[in-house]
């Protein structure tokens, strides 16, 4: 198996709670897995160790070949091998984090510049490309404020693949959006998944889910209950504590 993200009896504590108990998990190379689950129940915690801003307590995590160093190295300064995985891991918040006081061009040349040593017209370009791809190529010269939520959110995107990265995370990228404004940043999200891009995905949007996931990945409480097809996920759940939660998200 290629996989580009391994997890092998991972913990993560927050002081005495335990929020991911024993969480073994891969992603393939070119995967759209979405991880569902209540609010609280460690999935977006789970992405955050992916890119480091979470540390783990034990176990192991490798990603893209590098293994993520646990709480302990990094508080004894591992820190190179996470500054080497972050360069190639796009992340997508709720809040969209852009600079308010910079322009939606300069929001997504600045990383490729400082980060990549990309020169001004090459970081330029590739942005205008991406904006292109986005639908957003108009408002390059507008600043963040001028802009609604969905297109902040898809300058947000287009900001991470300026990174070139081979794994995107997404954590709840509609949450914070007006209901109008979530089917424009979940079709950016089609378009790279039907490119082969490889995403981890936390949603509440279970038809996007059943569209375009490759595996669903329920948690609960900190541990994986399921782990399947879309459709088996959606039409046959295996426990209880996924129908259960199925039976409360299905109802809205």
């Amino acid at each position: 198996m290629n996989a580009i993200v391994e997890m092998k009896s991972m913990n993560k504590f927050y002081g005495a709670h335990h929020v991911l108990k024993d969480i073994d998990l891969a992603v393939t190379r070119g995967e759209v897995m979405v991880i569902l689950g209540a609010s609280g129940s460690g999935k977006s915690t789970l992405i955050r160790c992916v890119n480091g801003l979470e540390m783990y307590q034990n176990g192991s995590l490798f990603v893209d070949g590098y293994k993520m160093p646990v709480e302990a190295d990094r508080k004894l300064g591992g820190e190179r091998e996470l500054a080497t995985i972050r360069k190639g891991v796009g992340m997508v918040f709720q809040q969209f984090g852009l600079f308010p006081h910079k322009i939606v061009l300069d929001n997504i040349t600045i990383a490729p510049m400082r980060v990549r040593k990309k020169s001004r017209e090459e970081a330029e370009a590739t942005a205008m490309k991406l904006l292109d791809r986005v639908g957003l190529r108009a408002h390059a010269q507008k600043y963040p404020g001028q802009l609604s939520g969905g297109q902040q959110q898809r300058v947000a995107i287009a900001r991470s693949l300026a990174m070139e990265p081979h794994l995107m995370l997404f954590d709840e990228p509609t949450s914070a959006l007006d209901p109008e404004m979530v089917g424009e940043v979940l079709d950016v999200m089609r378009e790279l998944a039907a490119e082969g891009m490889t995403m981890m995905v936390v949603t509440h949007e279970m038809g996007f889910a059943r569209e375009v996931a490759d595996r669903v990945v329920y948690i609960d409480q900190g541990s994986i209950i399921e782990v399947g097809k879309p459709d088996e996920f959606f039409d046959n759940p295996k426990s209880d504590r996924a129908r259960s939660f199925l039976a409360r998200v299905l109802k809205h």
